[in-house]
């Protein structure tokens, strides 16, 4: 199992950005596939979630879309309107079970 994503960076305030999951070793299809987020000083919280439906935490939902491509075998995470408190390691989970490596995201002016 092997999970690696991409697409971070710096944003301004109000941007947007879209993280990817390349997976490898199964099929995204068949699991609860995950985004989470771990700002310094905080705790990694959990801001996504894609089986049958979707979920997001409160204070991403209606900004951050959760997706897959079966074909592609990879996981997305679009992320418009972007703030200064989404600032943090973005990581993708294979149902809190395996993680990839993180990527940085940062909202600053």
């Amino acid at each position: 199992v092997q999970l690696v994503e991409s697409g971070g960076g710096l944003v301004q305030p109000g941007g947007s950005l879209r993280l990817s999951c390349a997976a490898s070793g199964f099929t995204v299809r068949s699991y609860a596939m995950r985004w989470y987020r771990q700002a310094p000083g905080k705790e990694r919280e959990l801001v996504a979630a894609i089986s049958d439906g979707t979920n997001y935490a409160g204070s991403v939902k209606g900004r951050f879309t959760i997706s897959r491509d079966n074909a592609k075998n990879t996981v997305y995470l679009q992320m418009n309107s972007l703030k200064s408190e989404d600032t943090a390691v973005y990581y993708c989970s294979r149902s809190g079970q395996y993680w990839g490596q993180g990527t940085q995201v940062t909202v600053s002016s």
